[in-house]
């Protein structure tokens, strides 16, 4: 019996395609191949890349890296090669064309299809399980594809297609699967996750399903991710409120705060219904958490609209936020309709400005936490410390919970720790105290 090849797989991009290159690991296992993912130094035959294209800085790291992996196989290190994900989905024909060392290509939504490329026993075309990367304790649940909404500036829906909800009893069925395998917390994403259920029914059905997930034994923390802000559910504040395993915390995607940007954006918001919109999250869910976006440099930006979200900024405390530069995206309304006509200097001035805003911010919001108790997951150790997170941080963006390694903690487990200091992305704390 001849034995299988080995398959590095590499993943760039968001937690969606993390999901996608799990999915696809699970499936390869399920038919006895060996795997590694994200590896330092890829020893496999077969090698294959998850891109994302999504905007420039992104589309040119996967390029990079396939060109890498290229010339790896010209050089006889690797056999085989192949790339699946938002890039090849996007501009296949070009990619073809340009490189013609990869041994297939493969888009959003035709990926487990390499398995019976590449095996020749092939019948089931499911995995079993999912082969999660994450550390054992938590996983990310994507519960819909592609997004309706049409923001000028996005690509996504070129990308994905219209927004296809999964249905809502597999998504808690593989919720209680990964609990049986030990996960406790739960990263709920979609491109955006408000709009869940509408093309079933026409109805939003995120509040159920979070309120059903809530009530599966086993399941300790559930976090939402990429909310939007137009026609927000507010049945889905109450089980915040009410589901204490639904963590305080909502990632929301505002983008900016002027009408003036944000009837350019195709955001179907104003500014006064956002400003609405904050203080009633932060009335119904008291001691939320919220993580948003925004971005400076779209086409049309005046002095003055980027004074107002300075202002914006300033008001609304948010007490996690990203920020970038507008880039043009192929396709998008935007690229086809509008001038980028903010200057690179400008854009990148803005930019500066307003993380410096949030980095006061942010340092003024950890440093309030110091002499508070909070309830911390450990997600490892690292060097003299264990680093954990509270319901507050999502996993590799937010600020992090460091305890001394002396005191003796099992990773994938929760403690009540004292905040005893806090830098700007960091908070210190130890289980040792009255």
């Amino acid at each position: 019996m001849n034995k299988k090849p080995t398959i590095d797989f590499i993943t760039l991009g968001c937690s969606k395609n993390l999901v996608d290159s799990e999915t696809l690991m699970g499936l390869f296992e399920s038919h006895g191949y060996q795997i590694t993912h994200d590896s330092d130094n890829p020893h496999g035959e077969i090698v294959v890349i998850n891109t994302c294209g999504f905007i420039e800085d992104a589309k040119q790291e996967s390029i990079d890296t396939i060109l890498e992996f290229a010339q790896e196989k010209t050089e006889g290190r690797i056999e085989r090669l192949y790339v699946m994900g938002c890039l090849s989905e996007r501009y296949l024909a070009d990619l073809e064309k340009e490189i013609p060392e990869v041994d297939g290509w493969y888009g959003k939504f035709n990926y487990k299809q390499l398995l019976s490329d590449i095996s020749e026993n092939s019948e089931n075309s499911e995995p079993t399980s999912r082969h999660l990367t994450t550390p054992s304790h938590y996983a990310y649940i994507k519960i819909s594809e592609g997004c309706d909404r049409h923001c000028a500036y996005c690509a996504i829906p070129i990308i994905t297609g219209r927004h296809q909800s999964r249905p809502m009893d597999d998504i808690l069925d593989e919720v209680r699967a990964l609990v049986r395998r030990g996960v406790k917390e739960f990263q709920i994403i979609a491109q955006e996750l408000t709009y869940y259920g509408i093309d079933i029914d026409g109805k939003q059905h995120i509040a159920e399903l979070i309120e059903r997930m809530a009530a599966i034994d086993g399941v300790e923390w559930i976090r939402l991710h990429y909310a939007y802000p137009a026609h927000f559910p507010w049945d889905l504040l109450q089980v915040m409120r009410e589901k204490k395993n639904v963590c305080n915390y909502l990632d929301i995607a505002l983008q900016h705060i002027s009408d003036h940007m944000l009837e350019r954006m195709q955001r179907h918001v104003t500014k006064e219904q956002t400003y609405a919109l904050i203080n009633k999250i932060r009335e119904e869910v008291p001691g939320i958490h919220l993580r948003t976006t925004l971005m400076v440099g779209f086409p049309g930006e005046t002095d003055e609209d980027y004074q107002e979200l300075l202002d914006f900024t300033r008001w609304a405390c948010f007490e996690r936020m990203g920020a970038f530069a507008y880039s043009e995206e192929d396709g998008t309304y935007s690229a086809q309709h509008y001038q980028d006509d903010v200057p690179a200097d400008v854009k990148q001035a803005r930019l500066d400005r307003l993380m410096r805003v949030q980095q006061n911010i942010s340092a003024e919001i950890e440093a309030e936490k110091i002499g508070q108790t909070l309830r911390v997951i450990i997600d490892r150790q690292e060097g003299d410390w264990y680093v954990g997170r509270s319901e507050f941080c999502s996993p590799e963006v937010d600020p992090e919970v460091l305890i001394p390694i002396d005191e003796q903690l099992t990773i994938g487990s929760f403690y009540d720790v004292k905040v005893t200091d806090a830098e700007e992305f960091d908070l210190y704390a130890t289980t040792k105290y009255e």
